[in-house]
């Protein structure tokens, strides 16, 4: 008579953990290697670009203090979308040629300008007298 051991548990090998865990130990040993050494500026990089183009436009939008005062710096709607417009013409010119986390941080990045862009743009005076009370 043969027993059954259907009660026994049984193992399943599932090779899915051992490739994330190899690309988990690629990803952390490339990015130890990236880290620059004290005063060594890193490679220059796209996402480093968009990351200071979008930087300069959310200044821009009033999104930053003065450090020296402490007070809101004024929307500068101009500027604001001339620099939406670099960050544009980035995304024309590189169109095919960007791999997927840079193409979606750059979509990313255009979405939540434009739409700050829209909201400050709507406050219209609104915006300017907040900036000139806080000024005073």
């Amino acid at each position: 008579m043969t027993e059954n051991n259907d009660d026994n548990p049984k193992i399943f090998v599932d090779d899915d953990w051992k490739e994330e865990a190899r690309r988990e130990k690629e990803e952390a040993d490339r990015q130890t290697r990236d880290v620059p050494e004290a005063g060594e500026l890193p490679p220059p990089s796209f996402v480093e670009l968009l990351q200071m183009i979008t930087l300069q436009a959310t200044i821009a939008l009033g999104g930053y203090q003065d450090p020296q005062t402490g007070q809101r710096i004024p929307p500068n709607l101009p500027a604001a979308k001339h620099h939406i417009g670099l960050l544009e013409m980035l995304e024309d010119k590189t169109r095919n040629n960007l791999d997927d986390e840079e193409k979606s941080l750059l979509g990313g990045m255009l979405h939540e300008l434009r739409m700050a862009f829209v909201q400050v743009a709507g406050a219209g005076p609104q915006a300017a007298g907040e900036a000139e009370t806080t000024n005073q």
